[in-house]
């Protein structure tokens, strides 16, 4: 793939065989961090698991304590008290069945989570094909498919992020915005750590963390030591 100049500039200045601790990491991706706009910083951990035997599943969801500094928008499927409940609490749309066509009919997608109280999962249960290869399909793993409307719309609007992995063994998460300062993001990236090595599978063998790599939209990745993780 082709490399744009910024692109190239920054990979000079990032030592490839060096694994960095933390704090210089977070450091280096926040001065890399010069688009012309606020970049996402994300974590990929790469796991000693193998994702196709569901023992060795790592899946999970946390609340960052700084948040992502993304605003996300919120799609409750829910009937009777709860519906208030959910407006109250901050859901962007709130419904049943009308927004259940309007996904099929309109391939309508302006939302980023989908929380559904547990009596709703006939009516959400029909979009499966559709919102589960988006990786937006209600879960109770993730604490979406809950009576506890409220507190599931207020942990995600707070900055609930779920992290699980793909089909190369590795997990995905953003841990805040390139504006952040490096306290913030240090602290949402050991609250990302703690849950995955506490969330390790018992039939997990050999080492669990075998790479840790940070970068921004736009930046090379840049690797941490995962023994000192």
């Amino acid at each position: 793939m082709k490399r744009g100049k910024k692109y190239q500039n920054n990979l000079k200045q990032i030592d490839r065989e060096h694994l960095y601790e933390v704090e210089e990491a977070i450091e280096l991706v926040k001065k890399l961090s010069n688009a012309n706009f606020d970049e996402t910083i994300e974590a990929h951990i790469r796991l000693g698991v193998d994702s196709r035997h569901a023992d060795q599943q790592v899946r999970g969801a946390i609340v960052l304590p700084h948040g992502t500094g993304k605003e996300v928008k919120v799609l409750v499927f829910a009937k009777g008290e709860k519906v208030s409940e959910a407006e109250s609490a901050g859901a962007d749309y709130v419904g049943g069945e009308e927004y259940t066509e309007k996904i099929q009919k309109e391939n309508w997608f302006d939302f980023d989570v989908v929380v559904a109280t547990p009596d709703m999962m006939g009516v959400v249960g029909r979009l499966g094909r559709i919102l589960g290869p988006k990786g937006l399909m209600p879960n109770p793993k993730s604490g979406t498919v809950t009576f506890e409307v409220e507190k599931a719309v207020k942990d995600i609007k707070a900055g609930k992020v779920e992290y699980r992995l793909d089909k190369s063994n590795i997990i995905h998460v953003p841990i805040g915005k390139a504006s952040f300062d490096k306290e913030k993001l240090q602290e949402n990236f050991s609250t990302l750590l703690s849950a995955i090595i506490k969330a390790k599978p018992a039939a997990a063998k050999g080492q669990y963390l075998r790479s840790v790599v940070i970068s921004s939209t736009m930046s090379p990745g840049i690797k941490i030591n995962p023994a000192k993780v």
